[in-house]
């Protein structure tokens, strides 16, 4: 199929004329309003090019362009400018707003090549992105294997934090919430180094001894050293090395950085992580928050308000013992499932998934489960 083009000019019969022109190349769209043209934009894309008049009522061509580009970041954006425009036009392509300016009249032959230069433009950020996001995908599958092989209580763990997190990332109406979402993903990667019955003592409350105490610490730079490796995830790595940090500055790493410096990802992971830790012991939810809000300088009091908004919600969940062929996606796990020999499958609090549930089945059939299961049902 054909690319999407939008032209945006407040002069119909120009539009009229370049659709007559590139109809049949291009699936064409006009308008003659910047907003209803930023509409089209966010409504009907994803558009491989749009091509703009710098002289519109309500927005000029520069500030229509800019709009797009926050819309649609991997659109091509072209400007047509008369001479009495041309600073601004030169700078606007300076600042990267602008991919060509095009003078106007703009002979056929001209506007034919730019629009051949945007749609070569056009593909190379597709496929630019697509390799990276191929990438990252499979790097980060790759490291979420490896933990659940290697040690299933991290993985668990990490699994369970993940909609704690993306929640209060919400709350906070961060930008690049998949950010996060990684972050919580990845956050016990670093784990990998760490036994499992070490895990399992931490997570029931018993005393680390000093040497699974100096194991511990370091999981979250052996996260973030295993991270600096992959593009794009230098700030999640980040986001991952601080969890541990207390708002006040104490605890690990142990550098100045405090306070609303420490990254707000670190800042909702530390929430997230120790809020996981009370609900393993069984705590109840009302005497958790109670505790976290006593414990001065630990937390980000912003963070903690966004969890106990978040959990206002959670409140409504109702608990069902169900076997395995009534397990849907969504459910959440109110207890760890194990094979009748006694083998762990899925740690408490993992939400249930397509492919938990394929996984599940198949161990049913060829081992058997214990059944039923502790369930949290949404309404």
């Amino acid at each position: 199929m054909s690319e999407k083009i939008l032209f945006v000019d407040d002069d119909k019969n120009i539009l009229s004329s370049l659709k007559r022109q590139y109809h049949k190349k291009f699936q064409v769209y006009v308008s003659a309003e910047p907003h209803k043209a930023l509409e089209i934009v966010n409504n009907s894309g994803p558009f491989a090019v749009v091509i703009a008049d710098m002289r519109m009522p309500e927005l000029d061509g520069v500030q229509f362009l800019s709009k797009v580009m926050e819309i649609a970041p991997d659109t091509v954006r072209v400007i047509l400018t008369g001479q009495a425009d041309m600073e601004s036009a030169i700078a606007s392509v300076n600042e990267g707003h602008i991919f060509r300016f095009l003078t106007k009249p703009c002979p056929p032959e001209e506007m034919d090549k730019v629009l051949d230069d945007c749609i070569r433009q056009y593909t190379l950020i597709k496929s630019e992105r697509e390799l990276l996001q191929g990438t990252l995908r499979g790097s980060i599958n790759v490291l979420s294997d490896i933990l659940s092989l290697t040690n299933p209580e991290a993985f668990g763990r990490a699994s369970r934090i993940k909609r704690t997190t993306k929640k209060m990332a919400q709350y906070f109406q961060v930008k690049g919430l998949w950010k996060y979402d990684l972050a919580a993903m990845l956050s016990q990667i670093g784990c990998v180094t760490l036994p499992q019955q070490t895990m399992q003592k931490l997570y029931h409350g018993e005393q680390l001894d000093q040497e699974e105490k100096q194991i511990y610490n370091m999981h979250p730079s052996v996260a973030q050293n295993l991270l600096q490796h992959i593009p794009r995830l230098e700030k999640v790595g980040e986001m991952i090395l601080y969890q541990e940090k207390n708002f006040d500055g104490s605890g690990f790493p142990n550098d100045q950085v405090s306070g609303s410096d420490i990254p707000l990802g670190g800042r909702i992971l530390k929430v997230a992580l120790d809020y996981d830790l009370y609900e393993a012991r069984e705590v109840e939810k009302a005497y958790i928050l109670s505790e976290m809000k006593h414990k001065k300088g630990v937390y980000d009091p912003k963070v903690l308000l966004a969890l106990e908004t978040i959990l206002g919600k959670e409140a409504h969940y109702v608990i069902k013992h169900l076997p395995i062929k009534e397990l849907d996606p969504g459910m959440i796990f109110g207890q760890e499932v194990k094979t009748k020999n006694d083998i762990l499958l899925v740690a408490k609090g993992q939400e249930v998934s397509e492919a938990i549930l394929l996984r599940l089945r198949n161990f049913y059939q060829n081992y058997g489960i214990q059944e039923p299961i502790k369930m949290y049902v949404s309404p």
